[in-house]
């Protein structure tokens, strides 16, 4: 087995030798393009995705179409949406797309499955990470319900800044929509009053932050 592999599944050490040598054998590492979906929401079975390098986007996707995010996943995150056969109460569909070029290993749902099934340390260490992951859902349904849409965008837009290390985002009123769950017309309008205050400046693709202080106060004041 690869040893960043070892070195990114935090229970690595904690297997024994043999269910390393069963994940070993099946695991298998792939180069995913920006932009690709790599798990379309259907019932069927992916597996546990464990990134080395890249950025995922996990989604939900409404019957008219819109998209909402539900959370990131970076280098040495690990994913369980992909393997929704290890949960088996989740009664929704979950989409899963490469954001930027990636790189990830794929350890087979069968295989995670009876590892989960035999394996306290398995089990348990699953058990945390679904928990993670209904915990990010629940806490973005509140932002939804109760946080005005003016400071999550103004969130949203501090933390693209933050990801991209840049205050020029390279994003479309379209993908933010996507990202925040609503109308692409409805980001407009508020992108536009932010510009009226002066706190960004756009142009085609791309939003510019101006008044960081600003956008802070509002989203987090």
């Amino acid at each position: 087995m690869d040893k960043d592999f070892q070195q990114y599944f935090p229970i690595w050490d904690r297997l024994t030798a043999e269910q390393q040598d069963r994940i070993a054998q099946v695991t298998e590492f792939r180069k995913i393009k920006k932009g690709t979906v790599i798990h379309d929401g259907s019932p069927d079975c992916l597996g546990m995705l464990l990134v080395h390098s890249g950025q995922l986007r996990a989604y939900m996707l409404s019957e008219e179409g819109r998209e909402v995010t539900i959370c990131r996943f970076f280098e040495m995150d690990i994913c369980l949406f992909s393997a929704a056969c290890v949960m088996p109460n989740m009664q929704f569909d979950i989409f899963i797309e490469a954001e930027k070029d990636t790189t990830l290993w794929v350890i087979p749902a069968c295989l995670y499955k009876n590892l989960m099934d035999e394996s306290l340390v398995i089990s348990n260490y699953s058990h945390d990470l679904i928990t993670n992951h209904f915990s990010e859902l629940m806490w973005l349904m509140e932002q939804i319900m109760w946080k005005s849409f003016d400071k999550r965008l103004a969130k949203f837009l501090l933390e693209e800044s933050a990801l991209e290390e840049s205050d020029s985002l390279k994003i479309t009123h379209e993908k933010i929509a996507n990202h925040m769950g609503t109308a692409r017309e409805v980001v407009t309008r508020m992108l536009r009053y932010f510009q009226g205050e002066d706190m960004v400046r756009l142009t085609r693709g791309t939003v510019d932050i101006r008044d960081r202080k600003r956008l802070e106060k509002l989203a987090y004041g």
